[in-house]
């Protein structure tokens, strides 16, 4: 499954890397335009084995926003670009991620990637042996409630992907993730 599933992602980033090279380098004008600063966010995220990588994401936030999970910030519309409630809403600030499937730092299905510093959703992944899935871009718990959910009912899902991984359920989350993507479904911020 494993050598499937990465070939399954080199060819399936590969693809949607040329379809969407245009809309990505429009957003990218429209992030520069709008706000100052990179037009990528570079965050650190945890990877497999609990490796730190970079993952990029187009830049919704401030500069001057603090580095911690948006749902820990006291106010975080406050911190929005004037275009990042709509990305985040859309999901376009997620597209650069496909060059970190590409790379192998991520693939299309499995749990997202922790930040660097949420220590409590890392040590209970950890415990369940979750931290040996690749992080992918969409995951069995964004499809069963994506911000909505607390870190413990996160981990419940993410450990149903780890024992139930299967090429037929990764093409059911990533029907069901282009369904809930289109109704801006459980996003909070």
């Amino acid at each position: 499954m494993t050598r499937m599933k990465r070939l399954f992602d080199i060819i399936l980033s590969s693809l949607a890397l040329l379809v969407l090279v245009l809309p990505m380098m429009f957003v990218a004008i429209l992030v520069r335009l709008t706000s100052t600063g990179p037009v990528l966010y570079w965050s650190d995220r945890i990877g497999r084995n609990n490796t730190i990588f970079k993952m990029p994401k187009f830049r919704t936030m401030r500069v001057d926003t603090p580095a911690v999970a948006t749902h820990l910030l006291s106010d975080p519309d406050r911190f929005l670009t004037p275009i990042g409630k709509f990305l985040r809403k859309s999901s376009l600030d997620e597209l650069p991620q496909l060059f970190s499937i590409l790379k192998g730092d991520m693939s299309f299905v499995g749990p997202r990637p922790a930040l660097f510093n949420q220590n409590d959703l890392v040590e209970l992944r950890t415990k369940k042996g979750i931290h040996t899935l690749t992080p992918g871009l969409t995951g069995w718990a964004q499809i069963n409630g994506r911000d909505e959910l607390p870190i413990p009912v996160k981990v419940e899902f993410d450990e149903y992907y780890l024992k139930n991984c299967s090429f037929m359920l990764d093409v059911q989350i990533m029907f069901r993730t282009f369904l809930k993507v289109a109704k801006s479904e459980g996003v909070s911020h």
